[in-house]
């Protein structure tokens, strides 16, 4: 043993010490890895790399013994060193990573009567890409890479948002923040979860509506899935959160075939907790009972198949995965719900295609086409909650079709030995449909029937069957995604430039009030002489005690919502970065990069235009210090642009309805649960003033408005410890600079606009401002003439941006040597501040740059605390052993501090309410809030476990396994829901309630087979 590592190592030392002469020229979101390293020097040496799908590649040899292959196909390659012509040595199955350079050096003496038959034996050693360490000197990033190999092995969720969380940095967002294809979003490094990209084989296949997710592959077409973390190239941007990208399998010269069958009984499954209020309605059937999620069943089976191989050896591939998802559901919802109770069936299809072709040594075209869907149906019922029995079907439940699909075509041309151009090109298109099987159009919606007045309704809640608000059946999204590179490698540089460009758009997007365009929700006030909303103007809301039937604090109001639109962004960059070894120990990597932003309102009129530079420096450094490539230091420093997505196009540049108009009622229908004897007692208000009145697009942004940026610094080390383990530890700081939000004090700015001697014609119903920040609004007057009206960050009374992450992280990892493989890394960090960025986890808001956060001075004060994806202590550690020649047990933990305690009330001081905004304040009982003053969340424990067993009499290509998620059956709240008060002095009925908790212990069965 001492002799095969000393053997190793010094292959080792030769292939590292000069792995920074051929820099790798593969990046984040890449497609590809490279192969390079060092061979005794000769004359007329070149390297040839050969793959199992006949992709070549010959390179020379410089005059200081070394060589690089960059930017070649995922695989596993042999490399050979050739000398005149003919084969001197050979090292046999180096598998690449996807973005990294895997060091393969020839430590033997060439001897001119080498020939072949000798060639894979001389030196005494075969180097694969397994048997070197896991460091990469050659790269400056932070990242993660899981292979479909462990993705086997590993009991995990069968999505990326699943992977990425192996990822050290990475958190599941605890308000189950999910995106249209019901998958659960995460939080890389303070960020909000909707500031992550997510590429498929190099495309961007982000959500354009509001960046929650994005396609992603099946399970098992996956090959390798990179998680960044950070510090990523400038070929690369539109996130300062994380990056997930994908790379798809391809075919060989060898065909393959498998198929696989996974099963999660709902009788494996756990109960989950039940709800309770925290103030009992008068109407409630079934006393402080809120929700009896007990009540809820859950099953689900997934069937899978692939095949692939050549379809002209050596020249044409073909790779073809398919899979379908079958998820059921019965569910009890909360009381008060205008669904009850329902069965739900899902089906998932996902498929994904891919051809390979080896035009010739030069060029390459890859063909990528995936699909990633979510379809719905199923029942409404009747529920009583006394004695949680079914009581009668009461209609469909609508009918949804999410997700969508894609295809990329990506071209590579090896253009000489140093020049390499690629360009890439796709289009997606997704749905968003949800459509009522079953639809009244004369009848009203009720909601919140618990609080209705039990005077009339007997005690007992009356509500009736609408549907929710309705959507279009054409609304969706598209995207058209240009990539074009050039890399070009001069002597000890590798200059990199290039265009990146994505447009995108989105189809009818909103939704209308169903029946009559309105509908109905009841409230109450413990206080029925205190007024709804004191303040005067179009917006007050008097006492309803002081109406007829307002006597005991019961009220209702009508609402009315509409909003539809099309709109479209153009989001542009390019990119120059030079890759410089400096000597053969030390890299630097300089780079740049310019992002442009341009969103449209539904008229096709630009109302954000940041086409001026924005420019992204991107400069890293990597030491080898031992020149073995067994002690890494490095460091990077960088600037991130986020383009918006669309969502605040449909909002704010679009003149949506979201009014409010509120009644005291003198009785309640028996039929349908709708009031009746209305009287009046408020006109139409709108807290956001939202009165559908298209806004002119000069008016909807403030002047000059920046896009949001964060910098980032990382300093860390990775370091081998003797022959299997690398261990490491990593510093980061990340500061966001700005933010965009919406900025809603509308009379703040018509009365600066009165001060400078201006008339006001028309305002907004709120305006997109660079948060804690001053900005210039630009107004109308009565005969529509613009002008502009500055307002610094004091006259708004707003505090400065402030969203600071650090962390410090410390990891090991095992290699698997035959035997077991494993990772331990623990992270402490803290991210605080007065934003979250686009979303904000507390008020469960994920609509891109529409949260509560900078609507207005009130909101904002005492902001600053924990933010809402704060865990300061996580700890994972996941991996697999193989303990017998036919069994495998594999396992998975997770356990981290928990997230702040919230509490929203009213406002401190004279007046409760001064922006409309109900008990959406940092205050509690009138003293100061901030976030995470109330405590935190308790830990959560996550431990999975699986087992896997493979005959030796099938030729282990037969495979039985069992895993068991949430093995200890925890289920800890995650959300606890934050708003105090329903009026002034008037408990909700839901505060602190646990929305969210762990999942419930359930199981998967599994079994497969490969050929």
């Amino acid at each position: 043993m001492k002799n095969h590592f000393f053997l190793r190592r010094s292959a080792l030392a030769l292939a590292v010490c000069t792995c920074l002469g051929g820099v790798s020229g593969a990046y984040a979101q890449s497609t590809t890895g490279s192969i390079n390293g060092s061979v005794p020097a000769g004359a007329n040496e070149t390297v040839v790399v050969e793959s199992g799908t006949g992709f070549r590649r010959e390179v020379p040899v410089d005059a200081r013994g070394r060589y690089a292959v960059n930017q070649i196909p995922l695989g596993t390659y042999t490399v050979t060193l050739m000398r005149d012509g003919k084969a001197v040595d050979s090292r046999k199955d180096v598998t690449l990573r996807v973005g990294a350079s895997s060091d393969v050096s020839f430590n033997a003496p060439a001897t001119a009567t080498a020939t072949a038959s000798d060639a894979t034996s001389l030196g005494g050693v075969t180097v694969t890409g397994t048997a070197l360490p896991s460091i990469d000197v050659t790269t400056v990033d932070s990242r993660t890479v899981v292979t479909a190999e462990q993705l086997a092995k590993l009991p995990l969720g069968r999505n990326a948002e699943a992977i990425a969380r192996l990822a050290p940095g990475v958190v599941n967002n605890g308000a189950n923040f999910q995106s249209d294809t019901g998958r659960s979003v995460a939080s890389f490094g303070g960020a909000a979860s909707n500031e992550n990209a997510y590429y498929v084989n190099g495309f961007n296949t982000t959500d354009p509506l509001n960046a929650l997710g994005g396609l992603q592959l099946p399970y098992g077409a996956v090959d390798q899935q990179e998680v960044y973390t950070g510090g990523y190239s400038a070929q690369y941007g539109r996130s300062d959160g994380g990056v997930i990208n994908q790379v798809g399998k391809r075919g060989t010269n060898e065909w393959h075939y498998g198929a696989q069958v996974l099963w999660e009984p709902n009788w494996a499954r756990a109960s989950g907790p039940d709800l309770h209020y925290a103030r009992t309605p008068a109407s409630a059937p079934a006393g402080d009972l809120y929700q009896p999620k007990s009540q809820n069943d859950k099953w689900v089976t997934t069937v899978s198949a692939y095949a692939g191989g050549p379809l002209i050896k050596d020249k044409l591939f073909f790779f073809v995965a398919g899979e379908f998802e079958k998820q059921g559901y019965r569910n009890v919802n909360s009381v008060g719900t205008s669904t009850p109770a329902s069965t739900n069936n899902y089906s998932n299809p996902r498929w994904y295609t891919k051809l390979d072709w080896n035009i010739n040594e030069s060029n390459i075209l890859e063909l990528t086409s995936a699909g990633d869907k979510r379809e719905g149906s199923g029942t409404r019922y009747a529920y009583n909650y006394a004695d949680r029995s079914r009581t009668g079907s009461i209609g469909p439940v609508n009918d949804t079709k999410t997700g969508g699909d894609f295809w990329v075509a990506k071209y590579t041309g090896y253009l000489t030995d140093n020049l390499t151009v690629s360009a890439t090109y796709g289009k997606m298109t997704s749905k968003n449909y949800e459509q009522p099987g079953d639809y009244d159009p004369n009848l009203a919606r009720v909601d919140n029937a618990a609080a209705q007045n039990p005077a009339l309704n007997g005690g007992n809640l009356i509500q009736n069957n609408q549907v929710g608000d309705i959507s279009s059946p054409d609304r969706g999204n598209k995207t058209n995604n240009l990539r074009f590179d050039v890399t070009y490698v001069a002597g000890d540089h590798t200059l990199s430039v290039g265009i990146d460009n994505v447009k995108s758009q989105v189809l009818d997007f909103g939704t209308v009030s169903p029946g009559p365009g309105y509908s109905w929700t009841y409230d109450q006030t413990t206080d029925p002489l205190a007024p709804i909303d004191n303040h005067a103007g179009r917006n007050f809301v008097p006492a309803p005690g002081l109406f007829p039937n307002g006597q005991d604090g019961y009220y209702v109001h009508r609402d009315i919502n509409i909003n539809l639109s099309n709109v479209r962004s153009d989001q542009r960059a390019q990119y120059i970065e030079d890759k410089w070894k400096i000597t053969d120990r030390w890299l630097l990597s300089l780079g740049v990069r310019n992002d442009q932003f341009t969103d449209y309102n539904p008229s096709g009129q630009a109302f954000i235009t940041q086409t001026r530079p924005q420019w992204a420096p991107r400069i890293g450094a990597s030491w080898d210090v031992n020149g073995d490539g067994s002690f890494k230091v490095y460091a990077n420093a960088g600037r991130y642009y986020l383009g918006l997505p669309l969502n605040p196009a449909t909002g704010a540049a679009a003149g949506y309805t979201a009014t409010q108009q509120y009644y005291t009622y003198a009785g309640i229908n028996p039929v349908d649960g709708t009031p009746t004897g209305l009287t009046p007692f408020s006109g139409v208000v709108s807290g956001n003033n939202s009165y559908g009145i298209p806004p002119d697009p000069r008016t909807v942004a403030g002047k000059g408005l920046k896009a949001e940026n964060q910098d980032e610094y990382i300093l860390g080390f990775d370091k081998t410890l003797g022959e299997n383990w690398t261990y490491g530890s990593k510093l980061t700081w990340r500061k966001l600079n700005t933010v965009i939000d919406d900025f809603c004090d509308i009379d703040l700015v018509t009365a600066k606009a009165n001060a400078l001697g201006y008339t006001v014609g028309s305002t907004n119903s709120c305006y997109l401002v660079n948060g804690g920040h001053g900005n210039t609004f630009t107004l109308l007057d009565g005969g529509g003439n613009a002008f502009e009206v500055p307002l610094s960050r004091k006259e708004m009374g707003m505090p400065s941006t402030k969203r600071r992450y650090y962390s410090v992280e410390l990891y090991a990892e095992h290699q698997f040597d035959g035997v077991w493989y494993g990772k331990f890394d623990y992270v402490f960090s803290r991210s605080y501040g007065n934003t979250e960025g686009q979303a904000r986890t507390d008020s469960r808001q994920s609509g891109a740059a529409g949260s509560m956060d900078w609507d207005n001075r009130y909101v904002m004060e005492y902001a600053n605390g924990d933010l809402g994806n704060d865990h300061p202590h996580v700890f994972k550690a996941y991996g697999y052993w193989q303990f017998a020649p036919e069994w495998q047990l594999s396992g998975n933990l997770q356990a981290a501090s928990g997230a702040p305690e919230v509490c929203l009330g009213y406002f401190g001081g004279d007046d409760p309410d001064p922006a409309h905004y109900g008990s959406a304040y940092h205050y509690c009982d009138g003293q100061p809030s901030p976030p995470g003053k109330q405590g935190r969340l308790p830990w959560t424990f996550q431990v999975d476990m699986g087992v896997t067993y493979r005959p030796e009499w099938a030729a282990k290509r037969l495979a039985f396994s069992a895993n068991v998620f949430n093995v200890l059956n925890q289920q800890r709240p995650t959300y606890r829901y934050p708003t105090k008060y329903s009026a002034p002095g008037t408990l909700n009925t839901i505060y602190r309630v646990p929305i969210y908790t762990q999942d419930p212990r359930y199981a998967r069965l599994a079994v497969s087979y490969d050929f």
